[in-house]
Protein backbone atom coordinates (compact mmCIF):
# COMPACT_ATOMS: atom_id res chain seq x y z
CA UNK A 1 0.00 0.00 0.00
CA UNK A 2 1.61 3.12 -1.01
CA UNK A 3 1.19 6.05 1.54
CA UNK A 4 0.22 9.01 -0.37
CA UNK A 5 0.73 11.76 2.55
CA UNK A 6 3.27 14.35 1.87
CA UNK A 7 5.90 14.85 4.62
CA UNK A 8 6.51 18.31 6.41
CA UNK A 9 9.55 19.67 4.16
CA UNK A 10 6.92 18.67 1.07
CA UNK A 11 4.70 20.33 2.33
CA UNK A 12 7.06 23.61 3.04
CA UNK A 13 8.52 23.67 -0.09
CA UNK A 14 4.67 23.86 -1.68
CA UNK A 15 4.26 26.90 0.93
CA UNK A 16 7.33 28.81 0.02
CA UNK A 17 6.61 28.39 -3.57
CA UNK A 18 2.53 29.40 -3.30
CA UNK A 19 3.95 32.32 -1.37
CA UNK A 20 6.54 33.24 -3.88
CA UNK A 21 3.99 32.95 -7.14
CA UNK A 22 1.38 35.09 -5.44
CA UNK A 23 3.58 37.75 -4.97
CA UNK A 24 5.61 37.48 -8.09
CA UNK A 25 3.23 35.53 -10.61
CA UNK A 26 0.55 37.78 -10.58
CA UNK A 27 -2.17 39.03 -13.57
CA UNK A 28 -0.23 42.16 -14.73
CA UNK A 29 2.86 40.34 -14.71
CA UNK A 30 1.04 37.38 -16.72
CA UNK A 31 -0.31 40.35 -18.90
CA UNK A 32 2.48 41.66 -19.81
CA UNK A 33 4.11 38.57 -20.78
CA UNK A 34 1.33 38.85 -23.12
CA UNK A 35 3.10 42.06 -24.79
CA UNK A 36 6.51 39.61 -25.14
CA UNK A 37 7.57 41.63 -21.82
CA UNK A 38 9.50 38.63 -19.37
CA UNK A 39 10.88 40.30 -16.29
CA UNK A 40 14.00 38.32 -15.55
CA UNK A 41 13.21 39.12 -12.07
CA UNK A 42 10.97 36.13 -11.26
CA UNK A 43 13.24 33.45 -12.83
CA UNK A 44 15.91 34.61 -10.59
CA UNK A 45 13.52 34.48 -7.37
CA UNK A 46 12.67 30.49 -8.78
CA UNK A 47 16.61 29.96 -8.35
CA UNK A 48 16.98 31.56 -5.16
CA UNK A 49 13.99 29.82 -2.89
CA UNK A 50 15.70 26.61 -4.86
CA UNK A 51 12.69 25.22 -6.90
CA UNK A 52 15.06 25.42 -9.99
CA UNK A 53 16.98 23.09 -8.08
CA UNK A 54 14.77 20.51 -6.31
CA UNK A 55 15.70 17.59 -8.57
CA UNK A 56 18.88 18.46 -9.25
CA UNK A 57 21.51 15.81 -7.55
CA UNK A 58 23.51 18.16 -4.60
CA UNK A 59 26.48 17.34 -6.05
CA UNK A 60 25.60 20.21 -8.99
CA UNK A 61 24.06 22.59 -6.57
CA UNK A 62 20.41 21.23 -6.16
CA UNK A 63 18.26 19.72 -4.07
CA UNK A 64 18.93 16.29 -4.56
CA UNK A 65 15.00 15.78 -4.57
CA UNK A 66 12.49 13.81 -6.41
CA UNK A 67 9.60 13.96 -8.70
CA UNK A 68 7.42 13.15 -5.01
CA UNK A 69 8.61 16.32 -3.98
CA UNK A 70 8.20 18.48 -7.00
CA UNK A 71 4.82 17.32 -7.67
CA UNK A 72 3.16 19.71 -5.35
CA UNK A 73 5.45 22.45 -6.24
CA UNK A 74 4.39 21.84 -10.20
CA UNK A 75 0.60 22.17 -9.09
CA UNK A 76 0.74 25.57 -7.43
CA UNK A 77 2.45 26.90 -10.74
CA UNK A 78 -0.29 25.80 -12.28
CA UNK A 79 -2.92 27.47 -9.89
CA UNK A 80 -0.21 30.69 -10.47
CA UNK A 81 -0.23 30.36 -14.68
CA UNK A 82 2.73 30.97 -14.00
CA UNK A 83 4.60 32.70 -17.01
CA UNK A 84 7.92 31.02 -17.19
CA UNK A 85 9.50 27.34 -18.40
CA UNK A 86 9.45 25.76 -15.16
CA UNK A 87 8.33 22.70 -15.67
CA UNK A 88 10.31 22.93 -18.92
CA UNK A 89 13.33 23.38 -16.90
CA UNK A 90 12.81 20.97 -14.20
CA UNK A 91 11.86 17.99 -16.73
CA UNK A 92 15.17 18.64 -18.51
CA UNK A 93 17.32 18.88 -15.66
CA UNK A 94 16.00 15.26 -14.55
CA UNK A 95 16.47 14.04 -18.19
CA UNK A 96 20.14 15.53 -18.68
CA UNK A 97 20.76 13.22 -14.98
CA UNK A 98 19.56 10.46 -16.15
CA UNK A 99 21.51 10.29 -19.55
CA UNK A 100 24.16 10.01 -17.05
CA UNK A 101 26.91 11.34 -18.30
CA UNK A 102 28.38 13.79 -15.64
CA UNK A 103 30.52 15.89 -18.05
CA UNK A 104 27.20 16.74 -19.54
CA UNK A 105 25.52 17.01 -16.20
CA UNK A 106 28.27 19.06 -14.97
CA UNK A 107 27.98 21.47 -17.61
CA UNK A 108 24.34 22.17 -17.58
CA UNK A 109 22.67 21.31 -14.17
CA UNK A 110 24.94 23.79 -11.71
CA UNK A 111 23.92 26.75 -14.23
CA UNK A 112 19.76 25.22 -14.09
CA UNK A 113 20.19 25.38 -10.37
CA UNK A 114 21.67 29.00 -10.18
CA UNK A 115 18.90 30.27 -12.97
CA UNK A 116 21.84 30.94 -15.02
CA UNK A 117 20.39 28.67 -17.90
CA UNK A 118 16.82 28.22 -18.98
CA UNK A 119 16.05 24.58 -20.75
CA UNK A 120 12.44 23.98 -22.36
CA UNK A 121 11.24 20.72 -24.09
CA UNK A 122 9.62 19.83 -26.85
CA UNK A 123 8.43 16.52 -29.01
CA UNK A 124 10.59 15.61 -32.23
CA UNK A 125 6.72 14.81 -33.81
CA UNK A 126 5.56 18.36 -33.02
CA UNK A 127 6.71 20.85 -34.98
CA UNK A 128 5.97 23.78 -32.12
CA UNK A 129 7.65 24.22 -28.88
CA UNK A 130 7.23 26.57 -25.85
CA UNK A 131 9.55 29.51 -24.93
CA UNK A 132 11.96 28.69 -27.00
CA UNK A 133 12.90 32.47 -27.20
CA UNK A 134 14.41 32.45 -24.16
CA UNK A 135 15.55 28.68 -24.19
CA UNK A 136 19.55 28.60 -23.85
CA UNK A 137 18.93 24.84 -23.96
CA UNK A 138 16.35 22.97 -26.10
CA UNK A 139 15.91 19.28 -25.69
CA UNK A 140 13.61 17.40 -28.78
CA UNK A 141 12.15 14.28 -27.45
CA UNK A 142 11.81 11.00 -29.14
CA UNK A 143 10.60 7.69 -27.93
CA UNK A 144 13.62 6.45 -27.14
CA UNK A 145 15.42 9.91 -26.05
CA UNK A 146 16.28 13.49 -26.89
CA UNK A 147 18.82 15.79 -28.74
CA UNK A 148 20.02 18.42 -26.84
CA UNK A 149 20.32 21.38 -28.31
CA UNK A 150 22.00 25.20 -27.79
CA UNK A 151 20.91 28.56 -28.68
CA UNK A 152 23.08 28.50 -31.29
CA UNK A 153 21.88 24.94 -32.52
CA UNK A 154 18.59 26.58 -32.88
CA UNK A 155 15.96 28.74 -35.57
CA UNK A 156 13.02 29.81 -33.85
CA UNK A 157 9.97 31.50 -35.75
CA UNK A 158 7.37 32.38 -33.43
CA UNK A 159 3.31 31.08 -34.68
CA UNK A 160 0.18 31.78 -32.84
CA UNK A 161 -0.38 29.77 -29.59
CA UNK A 162 -3.69 29.72 -27.60
CA UNK A 163 -2.12 30.88 -24.10
CA UNK A 164 0.39 34.41 -25.34
CA UNK A 165 2.17 33.78 -21.65
CA UNK A 166 3.42 30.13 -23.09
CA UNK A 167 4.35 31.58 -26.72
CA UNK A 168 4.78 29.23 -28.73
CA UNK A 169 8.08 28.73 -31.80
CA UNK A 170 8.61 26.75 -34.97
CA UNK A 171 12.19 25.02 -34.26
CA UNK A 172 14.19 24.24 -36.76
CA UNK A 173 17.73 22.27 -36.13
CA UNK A 174 19.76 18.73 -37.63
CA UNK A 175 22.10 19.49 -35.11
CA UNK A 176 22.57 18.74 -31.43
CA UNK A 177 24.05 15.83 -28.95
CA UNK A 178 22.27 12.54 -28.57
CA UNK A 179 20.90 11.59 -24.95
CA UNK A 180 19.74 7.90 -24.43
CA UNK A 181 16.87 7.72 -22.00
CA UNK A 182 13.76 5.75 -21.12
CA UNK A 183 10.22 7.19 -21.88
CA UNK A 184 11.06 10.91 -22.00
CA UNK A 185 7.77 11.82 -23.09
CA UNK A 186 5.51 10.62 -20.21
CA UNK A 187 7.71 12.03 -17.92
CA UNK A 188 7.19 15.62 -19.26
CA UNK A 189 3.27 14.02 -19.50
CA UNK A 190 3.06 13.35 -15.67
CA UNK A 191 4.72 16.92 -14.46
CA UNK A 192 1.71 18.45 -17.32
CA UNK A 193 -0.48 16.65 -15.27
CA UNK A 194 0.27 17.32 -11.89
CA UNK A 195 0.08 21.60 -13.15
CA UNK A 196 -3.33 21.07 -14.96
CA UNK A 197 -4.69 20.25 -11.57
CA UNK A 198 -3.52 23.51 -10.29
CA UNK A 199 -5.09 25.44 -13.33
CA UNK A 200 -8.53 23.12 -12.52
CA UNK A 201 -7.81 23.94 -8.70
CA UNK A 202 -7.13 27.94 -10.09
CA UNK A 203 -10.72 27.75 -11.76
CA UNK A 204 -12.50 26.40 -9.22
CA UNK A 205 -11.50 28.91 -6.76
CA UNK A 206 -12.09 31.55 -8.96
CA UNK A 207 -15.66 30.59 -9.80
CA UNK A 208 -16.61 29.32 -6.22
CA UNK A 209 -15.49 33.07 -5.28
CA UNK A 210 -17.34 34.75 -8.03
CA UNK A 211 -21.08 32.30 -7.53
CA UNK A 212 -20.98 33.69 -3.76
CA UNK A 213 -21.36 37.25 -4.74
CA UNK A 214 -23.15 37.75 -8.79
CA UNK A 215 -26.61 37.71 -7.71
CA UNK A 216 -29.64 36.64 -9.72
CA UNK A 217 -33.55 36.79 -8.29
CA UNK A 218 -32.40 38.63 -5.24
CA UNK A 219 -30.05 35.28 -4.35
CA UNK A 220 -26.34 34.16 -4.79
CA UNK A 221 -26.35 32.07 -7.91
CA UNK A 222 -24.17 29.99 -5.93
CA UNK A 223 -27.34 29.00 -3.78
CA UNK A 224 -29.09 27.50 -6.98
CA UNK A 225 -28.91 23.87 -7.40
CA UNK A 226 -27.97 23.57 -10.74
CA UNK A 227 -24.82 25.85 -10.11
CA UNK A 228 -23.85 23.62 -6.56
CA UNK A 229 -24.08 20.40 -9.00
CA UNK A 230 -21.90 21.64 -11.52
CA UNK A 231 -19.00 22.87 -9.14
CA UNK A 232 -19.79 19.60 -7.18
CA UNK A 233 -18.75 17.63 -10.38
CA UNK A 234 -15.59 19.70 -10.71
CA UNK A 235 -14.40 19.38 -7.47
CA UNK A 236 -15.06 15.46 -7.70
CA UNK A 237 -13.12 15.42 -11.32
CA UNK A 238 -9.86 16.99 -9.09
CA UNK A 239 -9.81 15.03 -6.55
CA UNK A 240 -10.20 12.24 -8.58
CA UNK A 241 -7.26 13.29 -10.92
CA UNK A 242 -4.99 14.23 -7.68
CA UNK A 243 -4.06 10.54 -6.65
CA UNK A 244 -3.39 9.59 -10.08
CA UNK A 245 -1.15 12.47 -10.88
CA UNK A 246 0.59 11.89 -7.09
CA UNK A 247 0.89 7.85 -8.50
CA UNK A 248 3.07 9.24 -11.60
CA UNK A 249 5.16 11.23 -9.72
CA UNK A 250 5.85 8.45 -6.75
CA UNK A 251 6.41 6.15 -10.13
CA UNK A 252 8.82 7.67 -12.00
CA UNK A 253 11.09 8.70 -8.45
CA UNK A 254 10.86 4.81 -7.73
CA UNK A 255 11.80 3.95 -10.97
CA UNK A 256 8.91 1.66 -10.85
CA UNK A 257 8.30 -0.89 -14.12
CA UNK A 258 4.32 0.71 -14.36
CA UNK A 259 5.62 4.43 -14.38
CA UNK A 260 4.98 4.96 -18.37
CA UNK A 261 1.11 3.90 -17.77
CA UNK A 262 0.63 5.36 -14.62
CA UNK A 263 1.64 8.66 -16.28
CA UNK A 264 -0.75 8.26 -19.11
CA UNK A 265 -3.55 7.70 -16.55
CA UNK A 266 -2.38 10.70 -15.35
CA UNK A 267 -2.43 13.03 -18.21
CA UNK A 268 -5.63 11.45 -19.08
CA UNK A 269 -7.70 12.02 -15.83
CA UNK A 270 -5.58 15.60 -15.11
CA UNK A 271 -6.87 16.47 -18.97
CA UNK A 272 -10.44 15.78 -18.45
CA UNK A 273 -10.62 17.46 -14.65
CA UNK A 274 -8.98 20.36 -16.53
CA UNK A 275 -11.36 20.35 -19.55
CA UNK A 276 -14.16 20.21 -17.14
CA UNK A 277 -13.14 23.24 -15.01
CA UNK A 278 -12.51 24.81 -18.20
CA UNK A 279 -15.89 24.82 -19.09
CA UNK A 280 -18.00 24.91 -16.03
CA UNK A 281 -16.19 28.30 -14.94
CA UNK A 282 -16.88 29.83 -17.89
CA UNK A 283 -20.39 28.35 -17.91
CA UNK A 284 -21.08 29.56 -14.19
CA UNK A 285 -19.17 33.00 -14.96
CA UNK A 286 -21.68 34.09 -17.62
CA UNK A 287 -20.76 36.71 -20.03
CA UNK A 288 -18.09 38.63 -17.63
CA UNK A 289 -16.10 35.02 -18.64
CA UNK A 290 -15.59 36.43 -22.21
CA UNK A 291 -14.32 39.86 -21.36
CA UNK A 292 -10.87 40.84 -21.81
CA UNK A 293 -11.06 42.56 -18.55
CA UNK A 294 -11.37 39.91 -16.28
CA UNK A 295 -8.47 37.46 -15.29
CA UNK A 296 -10.45 33.99 -15.74
CA UNK A 297 -9.16 33.84 -19.29
CA UNK A 298 -5.79 33.94 -18.24
CA UNK A 299 -6.81 29.95 -16.80
CA UNK A 300 -8.75 29.37 -19.42
CA UNK A 301 -6.01 29.51 -22.04
CA UNK A 302 -3.52 27.73 -19.96
CA UNK A 303 -5.46 25.02 -19.52
CA UNK A 304 -6.65 25.01 -23.13
CA UNK A 305 -2.63 25.63 -24.17
CA UNK A 306 -1.73 22.25 -22.03
CA UNK A 307 -4.41 19.72 -23.33
CA UNK A 308 -1.98 18.44 -26.02
CA UNK A 309 0.96 19.10 -24.50
CA UNK A 310 3.04 15.89 -24.51
CA UNK A 311 0.01 13.53 -25.90
CA UNK A 312 -3.80 14.29 -25.76
CA UNK A 313 -5.93 12.49 -23.93
CA UNK A 314 -6.80 10.52 -26.86
CA UNK A 315 -3.41 9.65 -27.78
CA UNK A 316 -2.87 8.16 -24.22
CA UNK A 317 -5.78 6.32 -23.82
CA UNK A 318 -4.87 4.64 -27.07
CA UNK A 319 -1.41 3.97 -25.76
CA UNK A 320 -2.97 2.39 -22.39
CA UNK A 321 -5.31 0.60 -24.98
CA UNK A 322 -2.21 -0.99 -27.05
CA UNK A 323 -0.86 -1.81 -23.77
CA UNK A 324 -3.93 -3.87 -22.29
CA UNK A 325 -3.77 -5.77 -26.03
CA UNK A 326 -0.48 -6.71 -25.77
CA UNK A 327 -0.66 -7.65 -22.28
CA UNK A 328 -3.79 -9.87 -22.78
Amino acid sequence: MIDFEFTDEQRALRDVARDLFAKQSQPSLIRERWKGERDPKLWRALAEVGLLGVIVPEQFGGSSGDEIDLALVLEEAGRAALPEPFVETVVASRLIELHGDDVLSESWLPRIAQGDVVATIGLETDPFVAYADVADLVLLIDTSGARLLTRDDVKAKPVRSQDPARPLFAVESKRGERLNLTTPSLRAAAAIASVQLGIARRLLEMTVDYVKDRKQFGKPVGSFQAVKHKLARVHTAIEDARPAAWYAAYAFARDLPEAARAASVAKVVASRAEALANAEALQCHGGIGFTWEHDLHIWLKRGLALQPAFGTPAEHRAMLAREEAADA
